[in-house]
């Protein structure tokens, strides 16, 4: 399928393109401080504006939720955005909880409830949950990389090895987090607190890891997690079992920086961007070594 090209309006560099649950309008995070809502065939929708410097990312809610946007910037704000009538936006929510720049936002499964995770150069981690009298809870994983947070994904809902059914399941509530130490770490809520959920840090980058990014798992028995790195290299990480160690293999080496990690809604293929100004696909082969598919042009 050859590219489409979206005209934003941005006036600067722009960080973070998100496409929205049914895949007819685009938002996007820009340098220039405000968020662009662009439909598919480039027409202009909405301008999104009130950040001081940089936002770094922008990211929809589920549609069971309402039409929901958050947002993250360099000014330690992590803005929730409601759309009342169509096109019109407004603040819903302010998160004033860290004291630098928020890098890395991300969306709970849905079934966990409206639930946001933000990461920030503070070294912390904020998840806040919206509660029915339109209020939010806050936990917080202090620290949980003291030389800042790049960026965070949730696991999905589902252990690994559950079958899809309709009967009752207790969802689960983990988050893997990359860092400026160069590891990927491991969180698990239980208790009312998050804990690291792997044995130690996840190490095999020599520089900061850039993004991070949890296979969906269709209930197949192992969990998978993507990390990026400016050190050129993506990992992959495989976790057979709860508690034990997790293991990781070198997908490629880039030869420079990766920005972005992202699987595809089946969790079989990895698509890669990388410093070198590509967009590559890759996938799982049967003897388990990965494979490239293709190049996006």
């Amino acid at each position: 399928m050859p590219g489409q090209k979206i005209e934003t309006g941005h006036t600067d560099i722009i960080h973070d393109v998100t496409m929205d649950y049914y895949g007819k309008r685009v938002a996007s995070a820009s340098s220039d401080g405000n968020i662009k809502i662009t439909s598919v065939n480039s027409q202009p929708l909405a301008t999104l504006t009130g950040k001081n410097g940089p936002v770094w990312q922008v990211t929809w809610a589920h549609p069971k939720f309402g039409s929901l946007l958050a947002s993250c910037a360099y000014d330690g704000t992590v803005i929730i955005w409601k759309e009342g009538s169509l096109n019109d936006w407004s603040h819903a929510h302010i998160f004033n909880d860290h004291k630098s720049s928020v890098n890395s936002i991300a969306w709970a499964p849905h079934e966990l409830g409206l639930c946001l995770a933000c990461g920030s150069s503070d070294g912390n981690i904020s998840v806040h949950t919206a509660r029915s009298d339109g209020g939010w809870d806050t936990t917080r994983i202090d620290q949980a990389h003291p030389v800042g947070v790049t960026s965070i994904t949730w696991a999905p809902s589902m252990e690994p090895g559950s079958l899809i059914g309709s009967g009752e399941f207790d969802p689960v509530q983990k988050l893997a987090s990359g860092g400026n130490d160069n590891t990927v770490k491991i969180w698990k809520f239980a208790n009312g607190a998050w804990k690291m959920d792997s044995v130690s840090a996840l190490k095999m980058h020599s520089d900061m890891v850039r993004d991070v990014a949890w296979a969906p798992s269709l209930g197949l028995p192992k969990s998978t997690i993507a990390s990026g790195s400016q050190d050129g290299k993506v990992v992959i990480w495989t976790g057979e079992k709860e508690g034990e160690e997790w293991t990781g293999k070198v997908l490629n080496d880039f030869k420079a920086p990766v920005w972005r990690v992202s699987w595809s809604l089946t969790g079989n293929l990895l698509a890669v961007a990388s410093g070198d100004n590509n967009v590559t696909l890759w996938k799982e082969a049967v003897d388990g070594e990965w494979q490239q598919v293709t190049t996006v042009e």
